[in-house]
């Protein structure tokens, strides 16, 4: 029988406290990259996607694919909806409906980005949203997120690019 590990242990406690360390710095320098571009932190969807590629980078919803594919394929969904309907409520909880499915569809899974399409579709958003923040920023936390379990960790992430 395997002994069950304390949650307050010496070892959980520095993991939790790299990983707290690691994802307060990935958001600093989003929030910098947000008032230098001038674009509000809260349309820039990410604060989740670092806690899951930090804390859980060994999962398959946390490896490249899904993060940069998934932010890609739930905010265009949004944008295809938002075309389609306009900027309905109901149009928001279809497109989030349907970038799971999409996300699903293409394996791009990735939780977090289930927000984009509810940004998108009730903000009104346009087609550049896919490029900034989305695409930039995927690419800046997927970078950040090699850096730091590399580096840092001095663990192997990812697990797989594609």
């Amino acid at each position: 029988m395997r002994k069950a590990i304390a949650r307050n242990d010496h070892r959980s406690v520095v993991a939790g406290a790299v990983a707290g360390l690691g994802g307060a710095i990935a958001i600093g320098a989003m929030e910098w990259f947000s008032l230098a571009l001038h674009y509000p932190l809260a349309v820039i969807p990410f604060a989740t996607s670092i806690v899951l590629v930090i804390g859980s980078p060994e999962v398959a919803p946390a490896q490249p694919r899904a993060l940069i594919g998934g932010h890609l394929v739930s905010a265009l969904v949004g944008l295809a909806v938002l075309k389609l309907t306009g900027p309905q409520a109901w149009a928001a909880a279809m497109a989030v409906g349907l970038s799971i499915l999409a996300m699903y569809v293409t394996g791009t899974f990735h939780p977090p980005a289930g927000i984009n399409p509810l940004l998108v579709v009730s903000g009104n958003l346009p087609w550049t949203f896919l490029l900034a923040p989305v695409l930039a920023g995927a690419l800046l936390l997927t970078a950040f997120s090699y850096v730091w379990h590399r580096w840092v960790r001095r663990q192997p992430w990812p697990q797989r690019w594609m």
